[in-house]
């Protein structure tokens, strides 16, 4: 069964060239979209898609409000935030409202349609950007990390992976970290691949969070 996905935006052209985007893509369907965060509310739960792509800041009721509303009505309407501001506030408000990723506009095809389908499987999909701001939002609140010790996890972390992984926590990309440790972006996926595994978690922020709370790493 395709990915059924409701795209809400106050811009009609960007809704169109989206929808023109994601049809092309065997395993999406559009099945609907939304000018306004009243008008996706009630789509979303006439046609309970699987995924929503919701702007934040439209007229009426804003993108907060609405996610915040959709995934009350439904747990397994999995919203995605896709918009303009990258500012600290709104990334906060979009997660707390229930948002499990957070893109920009300015995101490639390939990362939109990657964070579509992470979040169909359930994943948080966040930029690396975003992720910095939510651990270093994490490390103000959270309690003092207990003293690592390997027997938290059955296959303990490689010196290479703590130092990735202490990188992704910056906000680095795979390109960046690739850069600074002068290794192929193929081998560093290779090396979160190996964390995420050993962790028993499913995304970066996820793997970042728990080395913090093991304390594998210190931010």
């Amino acid at each position: 069964m395709p990915i059924r996905i409701l795209i809400v935006d106050d811009q009609s052209l960007f809704r169109e060239a989206l929808r023109t985007l994601l049809s092309a893509y065997p395993d999406f369907d559009v099945v609907g979209d939304a000018s306004n965060g009243d008008e996706a509310i009630r789509l979303a739960m006439q046609m309970n898609p699987d995924i929503v792509l919701m702007d934040l800041r439209m007229p009426g009721t804003d993108g907060v409000s609405a996610t915040k509303k959709i995934t009350q009505f439904s747990k397994t309407i999995k919203v995605i935030v896709l918009t303009t501001f990258d500012d600290d506030e709104n990334v906060f408000d979009g997660l707390r409202a229930g948002a499990v990723g957070y893109l920009l506009k300015d995101v490639s095809s390939d990362k939109l349609t990657e964070a579509i389908r992470a979040a169909y499987r359930g994943e948080y999909f966040l930029l690396p950007s975003i992720v910095a701001k939510v651990v270093s939002e994490f490390s103000k609140i959270s309690h003092p990390a207990p003293k690592y010790i390997d027997s938290f996890i059955s296959d303990p972390l490689s010196p290479r992976e703590i130092e990735i992984l202490r990188l992704v926590a910056t906000g680095a990309s795979n390109k960046d970290i690739a850069d600074q440790l002068f290794i192929s972006e193929g081998t560093v996926k290779n090396h979160l691949s190996n964390i995420l595994s050993k962790l028993g978690v499913h995304d970066r922020m996820q793997a970042v969070l728990k080395a913090k709370e093991l304390g594998i790493i210190h931010l």
